[in-house]
């Protein structure tokens, strides 16, 4: 199960939004031609990044936050057989507020 998943440090586990089935023209976009949504939920987070000293520093994205990243950001890895993205909280570039 993805929830048991614990990222070590400052990485964050993040699962991307899905988008609707794109039509331009009338013409349907198969999915190997769609770009990958740069948009989606935080699953799980690590404890915080250390410094030198052993201070730990929380993390300012929490589970359940929607985030936006670059387009080449994070590793993507399959987790019970969901694609889902692992990526450092400096590769975030902004929480979405609904």
């Amino acid at each position: 199960m993805a929830s048991t998943f614990t990222p070590l440090h400052d990485r964050i586990l993040v699962r991307r939004t899905e988008e609707g089935e794109t039509l331009r023209g009338g013409i349907i976009i198969p999915d190997s031609a769609k770009e990958k949504p740069q948009q989606g939920t935080v699953i799980s987070v690590g404890k915080g990044k250390s410094n030198d000293e052993g201070k730990v520093f929380p993390l300012d994205v929490a589970a359940g936050d929607t985030v936006l990243f670059g387009k080449y950001s994070g590793t993507e890895i399959k987790l019970d057989g969901e694609d889902l993205l692992i990526m450092r909280e400096e590769e975030v570039l902004g929480i979405l507020k609904s």
